[in-house]
């Protein structure tokens, strides 16, 4: 009697455990579930270090796919079709620094080959050495790639028949990637989605996070999400903020050394209207987006405003919020459309405060959002995201979707 065949799998590498509060592991789990969300049998894989990794049973059988656990899914709002797979890296991996207890290195030479490749349909990674250990296995694969990195990408990997596409969210690194060897019919730029939670009206909630977070009389709500550094404009904020008295400021994200930092400046200035509240769960981020009058997106000119994803746009699309945002490359094409209520230039907190003022007297906030708003971030779905990715993609390597 025939055996049955084996199913094959959307696999996405991770090189860390989840969850973890970056951008870049917000990104890689909501691009997984959205491939998920499409009906592909999608496994999100990544390290599992600590006690856990020493179970006997989970080494000898290292590749065991499952359920998310409840503090990944709550971390990034996964639905229930993703599955997760966490490789055990015992003691010493990672413990002494060379490659052979590396483990990327475990992952793409011991793993990978021996227990994960023959239910792998196709790869998608952010790290270039899995890139390779999937197509030197037989196996095509997906690279993604946000930054400038000065390395070149090695001929006989990109141009082989199994590297099927590169896929990056800014022209600046689409450019980039193109005069460090890779093939520009094989590359595209595509921006990152929205969760589909954030689309999803939490009207109590919202009002639940407006009641808490104003204060002494203030009646209007200036929210930021995202990292708490300096490039992306929170010193600027906090400048912002002192020139509205009359307005809260409420930030969320950074881990607590940042967070930390950023009160120790706001009390160093005198600025007292302005509050962060640390990393947030994405469920709870949804109605918080809501509740706002503003969402703002400032950003400092330099580097890294070439290259900048703008991952929470999208969520703060799908809020149906007005933002305001400071001009950078990565936003220019949103320009003449209706994502923005009003620009101003990077590095000028005053020009800031006036784009607030200029939009508090222009768009009262909508309960339900403004519609026009959240009709146009619909194509950014991160199902529609990995719907595009896939069709780049040779249809013989497509995963068979799940009926």
């Amino acid at each position: 009697m025939q055996k049955p065949s084996l199913p094959k799998n959307y696999n996405f590498f991770l090189t860390e455990e989840l969850p973890k509060p970056e951008a870049y592991y917000v990104q890689a789990a909501n691009a997984a579930n959205g491939a998920a969300n499409l009906g592909c049998p999608t496994i999100l894989i990544y390290p599992q270090r600590g006690w856990q990794a020493m179970n006997l049973i989970h080494l000898l059988q290292p590749f065991q796919p499952e359920k998310p656990p409840e503090n990944v899914v709550k971390y990034y709002n996964l639905q229930d079709k993703l599955q997760v797979a966490r490789l055990p890296m015992p003691w010493p991996i990672d413990y002494f620094k060379n490659k052979f207890t590396n483990s990327k290195t475990i992952a793409t030479k011991y793993y990978f080959p021996f227990h994960i490749r023959a239910t792998t349909k196709i790869v998608h990674a952010w790290n270039w050495n899995f890139v390779k250990a999937a197509i030197k296995n037989g196996i095509p694969a997906i690279y993604e790639h946000h930054h400038h990195e000065d390395k070149q990408f090695e001929p006989e990997i990109v141009h082989h028949p199994l590297f099927q596409l590169a896929v990056t969210v800014v022209d600046t690194v689409r450019e980039s990637m193109i005069q460090h060897g890779m093939p520009p019919e094989k590359l595209i730029k595509i921006h990152n989605g929205f969760n589909r939670l954030f689309m999803q009206r939490q009207p109590e909630k919202a009002a639940e996070w407006r009641e808490k977070l104003l204060q002494n009389q203030r009646s209007h709500l200036v929210v930021y999400a995202g990292a708490l550094q300096q490039f992306k404009g929170i010193d600027v904020l906090i400048d912002v903020a002192k020139e509205m008295p009359h307005v809260q400021f409420v930030c969320a994200g950074g881990k607590p050394t940042e967070v930390e930092h950023y009160q120790r400046i706001a009390q160093a200035k005198q600025v007292n209207n302005i509050s962060f509240l640390g990393f947030v769960l994405q469920n709870e981020l949804a109605p918080l987006l809501q509740a706002a009058d503003i969402l703002a997106h400032p950003h400092c000119s330099g580097q890294a405003a070439t290259f900048t994803s703008p991952l929470k746009l999208f969520d703060y699309l799908a809020s149906g919020n007005p933002i305001v945002s400071t001009e950078i490359p990565s936003l220019m094409e949103f320009k003449n459309t209706p994502a923005i209520a009003a620009w101003c230039e990077p590095d000028n907190p005053h020009k800031f405060a006036a784009a607030l003022q200029q939009v508090l007297e222009t768009h009262p906030r909508k309960i339900d959002g403004y519609s026009e708003t959240i009709e146009f971030v619909k194509q950014f779905s991160w199902e529609n995201r990995a719907a595009k990715i896939l069709s780049y993609v040779d249809e013989r390597f497509h995963p068979q979707l799940i009926a």
